[in-house]
């Protein structure tokens, strides 16, 4: 296993990165970007983010002397509201770098745009890392279109073996890329702000919009309402703690193609919609537990959230749950794909308030050392090592 290199010094660098989506569109992708943006703008780094126009009013430019906006053409995503895929941009790359070559190239998404930059990159021998954020290889079959599983997988592994190095966020996705044959991977865990998700920001006036008392308790859901985040078992869940406890309350917090379906079907859930920064801390503070059946994720940022929201989590042991999750001391994991293991921790743990209240502590504890600094020195040595590692290989 690589992990994250060290020892290297840093310098400033000018680093160009490559994504298909970044704020204020709403996933965790763009959310995982900004973080890692600002953190190395923070450390001194020259930052070109480079992706598409996202509306008629997005305009490039340098925002300051450190960070300068690129924009490029894109297409609407299928079955993704409101995010767009970058158009092919190889030829306006190899102009903008042979004009001003950035130290490295870091593509966060694997799209055509991302394409075009890796393409681009290696041409001008420019060091490329990549990241890898999405289980697109999994998705298909929720789509109906799981026949493409493996072109995705094929394609997947030649984008990344291309790269430098790609980063992910755990062992487990270490171990899952190679099974699939990508190369040169490096794990750099991710963080979580445990000063903007804080169970301090619980708010008694949102538990009164949602119906609910000081006693009762909430349920929630953060993430995308579409095929791939296993929703059926969450509806499955949520119906079988509200058998045993008819005061439950449950909220679910984002958008998605499956949204308008279960709204109609479930009026008894509150549907929250999209929620960011302030807000959707006050949010997942507000509530007691998280439920979140996902697993399709290469990492899932809401678990942390969630606990260091102070929340009493209920996942698969899998991904980020898997990473940080201890079962019955802070949180509950069933075994990956045990559907009614899910079930039953959720319905055990409903009426059981001071266990509620003890893991929910204890999560929040157990993340308090997960400092997005540490992330950002992490990615700065990354990148420092794939630059000296092309240095010492033009000498």
């Amino acid at each position: 296993m690589e992990s994250a290199p060290t020892q290297l010094k840093p310098r400033p660098l000018q680093i160009s990165v490559v994504t298909e989506t970044y704020p204020p569109e709403i996933n965790g992708v763009a959310l995982t970007v900004e973080r890692m943006v600002e953190g190395l703008k923070r450390r001194q780094h020259k930052l070109q983010l480079i992706r598409p126009k996202q509306g008629e009013f997005d305009r490039p430019g340098k925002m300051d002397e450190n960070f300068e906006i690129i924009l490029q053409g894109g297409i609407p995503i299928p079955h993704y509201d409101g995010l767009k895929m970058g158009l092919p941009a190889r030829k306006a790359l190899l102009r903008l770098w042979l004009e001003k070559r950035p130290d490295i190239v870091h593509i966060s998404t694997e799209g055509p745009l991302g394409w075009s930059a890796l393409s681009a990159a290696k041409k001008l021998g420019i060091p490329v890392s990549s990241e890898f954020h999405t289980n697109f290889h999994n998705y298909s079959r929720h789509y109906g279109i799981g026949w493409l599983r493996k072109p995705i997988i094929g394609y997947l592994k030649k984008f990344h073996n291309k790269a430098d190095c790609t980063i992910v966020s755990t062992s487990e996705m270490e171990k899952t890329l190679e099974n699939l044959g990508i190369k040169k991977l490096v794990i750099v865990p991710r963080g979580v702000d445990s000063g903007r998700f804080d169970p301090a920001k619980r708010s008694a006036e949102l538990r009164r919009q949602w119906g609910v008392g000081l006693a009762q308790p909430v349920c929630m859901y953060v993430g995308r309402l579409a095929p791939e985040k296993n929703l059926d078992l969450l509806v499955q869940t949520l119906e079988s703690m509200r058998a045993i406890q008819p005061g439950l309350k449950c909220v679910l917090v984002g958008d998605g193609p499956e949204r308008k379906s279960l709204e109609e079907r479930h009026p008894e859930i509150v549907f929250a919609g999209m929620r960011t920064g302030e807000d959707l801390a006050i949010h997942y503070a507000s509530a007691d537990i998280f439920i979140f059946p996902s697993l399709t994720e290469t990492f899932g940022n809401v678990v942390v959230e969630a606990m260091a929201s102070g929340l009493a989590v209920i996942a698969f042991d899998y991904a980020a749950a898997s990473q940080h999750v201890r079962h019955g001391d802070n949180g509950l994991l069933a075994h990956v794909g045990n559907r009614s293991e899910f079930v039953r921790l959720a319905v055990d743990l409903v009426n059981d308030m001071p266990m509620i209240s003890d893991l929910g502590a204890r999560a929040r504890q157990s993340v308090l050392s997960l400092d997005l600094e540490n992330v950002n020195k992490s990615i700065e040595s990354v990148f420092m090592n794939a630059v000296e590692g092309m240095d010492h290989a033009a000498n």
